[in-house]
């Protein structure tokens, strides 16, 4: 019977990690959701949302990896991406820019703040992809963004799942307090790179 009512919320679990290693290559994946939706499944199982959050990083880590990979090598799939999408392509050269242009703790925040827009790991995968130069430094700053975002989105289901009785509206809270976060960082930025330079 234990075995049985866990293979559901296995299977989430699985879905949820597939979908934070994809979103690196298909942002409008619902990795968050999926994710929050796994720890609301097995909040009540000794230690699953530490074990949960393991894995998330992992995958979010391991899906940068692979599109920084492919970006590297110049696969065509990701060239076909960039000459197909010219709105994708400015951002990342923008973001290129951006990487070059300052140092080492900015270029760190930029990392952990792409995990928090919605296709911002994606455009900030291809742009250190197409500079060489950056990677050592990406990749450290790209485990310690993934180890950020997924203690934030676990704890955020997490505690939803103990401050509300029906796992609908965790669910729903969850989802929204995700949302609301990702569009209020993302607005800062728009703010931020429409100011003038000092």
């Amino acid at each position: 019977m234990g075995v049985i009512a866990l293979i559901g919320p296995a299977w989430i679990c699985v879905l949820a990690l597939c979908a934070v290693l994809g979103d690196a290559f298909l942002p409008f994946l619902p990795s968050g959701t999926l994710v929050i939706l796994a720890v609301l499944r097995t909040s009540q199982v000794a230690g699953a949302p530490i074990l949960l959050a393991l894995g998330v990083a992992t995958a979010s880590f391991l899906g940068d990896l692979l599109l920084l990979a492919l970006a590297r090598r110049g696969a065509p799939l990701v060239d076909r991406r960039l000459a197909g999408k010219p709105q994708l392509a400015a951002s990342v050269e923008r973001v290129q820019q951006s990487l070059s242009d300052r140092g080492a703790r900015t270029g760190a925040a930029m990392v952990i703040i792409a995990r928090f827009v919605p296709g911002g790991r994606t455009v900030l995968d291809l742009a250190v992809g197409h500079s060489p130069e950056q990677s050592r430094n990406f990749l450290r700053w790209s485990a310690l963004a993934a180890v950020i975002w997924a203690g934030y989105i676990v704890t955020l289901g997490w505690l939803n799942s103990h401050w509300f009785n029906t796992a609908w509206l965790s669910l729903a809270v969850s989802c929204c307090a995700a949302t609301t976060i990702s569009a209020a960082v993302a607005q800062v930025i728009r703010r931020h790179r429409r100011q003038p330079a000092a």
